[in-house]
């Protein structure tokens, strides 16, 4: 594995290529506002938080591990807070949140450890078992078992699911001799959140018929098919560049990840339409909140570890 700017040489190519395509997207956009004023304005919005995004991955991937993991974990940070600002909780059950806000640094510890035991456990064992407990002892019956359920499943969807690209970061440095954790993290990251945009203009182009109406009114069974074979491909191509699999291990990674993707955006589309509320938060113009961008990555991240887990790792 070559080392360049500190980074694995494939990593820096393919960071500079995500980069190049921004700047295409950008010049783009901007041409096609010129030609319609006051139309894309929603695509633009979209296209210069992407800028900001990117640069803050970009930024944490190329200084040292120890900054991706806290930026990662300040990433599960926002998303709990924005899932707890949201969801009814109970008068005496606040003061335990700063439990709930504690586990992100012990969970993103044990992955910085590359204590794979206690990473799994930690939450969905200790955790569950914990609060449950705790909020009992409290002796307020009242709600007990929504407020239980609806803390339990926001722990595993923040914390544990996100958790696990810190993990991936951590551990693939033994477990991928091309380009070691930071190219499995960037392999995770980049596709998922192209997939995004991959279902977004297929959808676009060719949608006719709805997977959810009643969830998420705007998903196409065109768009799902459309982004999820162009996610394939795309890691079919540059798979073998940033991960020990070949181009079909690749394409079979990029098939979970679209629609492991697709999956976890339409459960956070749940969420919200049972809340209703369109986003959940405004922190990014164009995007919302947080929870709004990472969805995807819920289930793509431990769908695609685990993948990569148990078929490449000794």
């Amino acid at each position: 594995m070559n080392i360049l700017f500190g980074l694995p040489e494939h990593v820096v190519i393919a960071t500079a290529g995500v980069w190049a395509v921004l700047v295409a997207a950008t010049a783009i956009v901007f041409a096609l506002r010129a030609r319609r004023p006051g139309h894309y304005e929603e695509l633009v919005d979209r296209t210069m938080s992407w800028w900001w995004m990117i640069g803050a991955f970009t930024f944490a991937i190329a200084v040292n591990k120890t900054v991706a993991i806290v930026f990662l974990a300040f990433i599960s940070y926002l998303a709990l807070k924005e899932y707890l600002s949201l969801i009814p909780t109970r008068r005496i059950d606040r003061g335990l949140l700063l439990f709930a806000y504690l586990a992100i640094p012990l969970q993103y510890y044990w992955a910085a450890i590359d204590w794979y035991n206690m990473f799994l456990v930690f939450v969905p064992v200790w955790l569950f078992l914990f609060f449950p407990a705790l909020m009992a002892l409290r002796g307020d019956t009242q709600g007990f078992l929504r407020a239980v359920g609806t803390l339990s499943w926001g722990l595993m969807l923040t914390v544990f699911a996100l958790s696990h690209m810190a993990m991936l970061l951590v551990s693939g440095e033994v477990d991928n001799p091309v380009a070691g954790g930071v190219g499995l993290l960037f392999f995770l990251v980049v596709l998922t959140q192209f997939n995004d945009v991959a279902q977004y203009v297929w959808g676009k182009l060719l949608g006719r018929h709805k997977v959810t109406p009643n969830v998420s009114p705007k998903k196409t069974w065109e768009g799902l098919v459309g982004g999820v074979l162009t996610t394939v491909a795309v890691a079919a191509a540059i798979g073998p560049y940033l991960t020990p699999m070949d181009w079909m291990w690749s394409a079979l990674a990029g098939g979970v990840l679209g629609v492991a993707g697709f999956l976890g955006d339409i459960t956070i589309s749940a969420v919200k339409r049972d809340l209703g509320v369109k986003d959940t938060g405004g922190l990014i113009p164009g995007h919302g909140g947080i929870l709004d961008r990472v969805d995807s990555l819920t289930y793509a991240a431990p769908a695609f570890f685990h993948f990569f887990r148990y078929f490449f790792t000794p």
